[in-house]
Parts: structure tokens; sequence; C-alpha cells
């Protein structure tokens, strides 16, 4: 029998889900240790791990290196990848929102051709035209996107809030609401169809822990 091979986010994600996983009956065995092996293999329950970078996650699913990954909706929303989304499992929980100065609260549709800079484009870009209806520029920022509205680079921002501290520490405030997100189970597409019963089985057990939680 071959491997189910899982890849996992680096991180506090990881061992949500290992702590998930383990909840459910599934052993995840050499993964608590810390090693520096990329893969770990545990040959009773026929299961492969590996920790990557939480934007590759996807990635490895969708081709096919992984059959199934963890990874957070902001990054499924963001990149589209041709993968089955099959669990939410509620850890990791945040909100993607258009913010800025709170002056701007319920004026938002005033501006025109407004500036928003994001490490989001694609998901910016998707909620002003498709739900706003307008059009936008979009500016791509890979650190603090907060910075921008309080230089004139933008007039807001679309971004993950969490606690919401550091919008407050800046001035800035939740305009709009885009999206609840938070992380996923998601499986490589031809692995559901080849490996069919034992994807669907974790699926299944992961399901119930979620439901008894």
């Amino acid at each position: 029998m071959k491997y189910l091979t899982i890849a996992l986010p680096k991180g506090r994600l990881a061992d949500l889900t290992l702590d998930l996983f383990e909840k459910a009956g599934i052993k995840c065995r050499g993964m608590e240790e810390k090693s520096r092996k990329l893969i770990i293999e545990d040959d009773e329950s026929m299961l492969r791990f590996f920790l990557a970078k939480p934007s590759d996650v996807p990635v490895y699913v969708e081709y096919g290196a992984a059959d199934l990954g963890v990874v957070g909706k902001d990054t499924l929303m963001e990149e589209a990848r041709d993968l089955y989304e099959v669990l939410n499992l509620g850890f990791g929980a945040c909100r993607m929102a258009v913010a800025g100065p709170a002056e701007l609260m319920g004026r938002l549709d005033e501006i025109p051709d407004k500036r928003v800079a994001t490490k989001y484009p694609n998901i910016a870009r998707e909620y002003f035209e498709f739900v706003k209806k307008e059009s936008i520029e979009v500016i791509k920022l890979n650190g603090s996107v907060e910075l921008a509205p309080l230089v004139g680079l933008s007039e807001v921002i679309v971004d993950i809030v969490e606690s919401g501290r550091t919008l407050k520490e800046n001035n800035l405030v939740v305009l709009e609401e885009i999206s609840v997100v938070s992380a996923r189970l998601v499986v490589n597409k031809v692995s559901m169809k080849m490996k069919s019963q034992r994807i669907r089985k974790l699926i299944e057990d992961v399901g119930k822990e979620l439901e008894n939680a």
C-alpha cells in the first residue's frame, strides 16, 4: 500500500493540525520530535508528512506531490488552485477585510478610482470589481500594508485582521469585511479518485472529531 502524503504549513497551523489528527485517531509518530528531516514517514499508518511554507502547500497538493494539505482560506482565495476543499478545520480563524482611516467609515463608496494596497491583489480586485462593482488600482505590497494609507500610497488596504490591534495602533479601522478565513483541508483531485477509500476515511474521522469538539 502506498503512503498517503500530507503537506502541512510550518508553524502553529501544523501543531494544531497534528493535535486534531491525533484526537481523530490518525497517528503522526515522528512529527512530534524535533528533527531536521524534511519528510516523516510512519510505516504503521502508512502516512507521510512534510512541512512547507504555507503559501506553497496548495501547490504541492494541486500537482500531486501531496495527496492532502492544510492551508488557510486566504491562500485558497488568492491563488484559486485546482483542488478539492473538503473541510473547514476552524482554527486560525480571522477576517479578510478592507481597512483604512476611521473617517472613511460609511464613505468608502464616495472615493472614485481608489488605490488599494494589499498582499492579496486577486482577492482585492475580485471583491471591488464583482461585489462592489467598481474598478480600483491595486498596489501589491509584501510588507506591512498598514503603512500604505498612513503615507498616502493608498486610500485603503485589504488584509487579514486577527485581533485588530495593529490597525488600532495605527489609527485604522475595519471598513468592510470581505470574508471569514480559517484553515482548510484540501485534496488533490487525482488522489481523491486513486486513493478514495483512505482519503474519505481520513476526512470522515477528522470531520467527526470537529463535530465533537
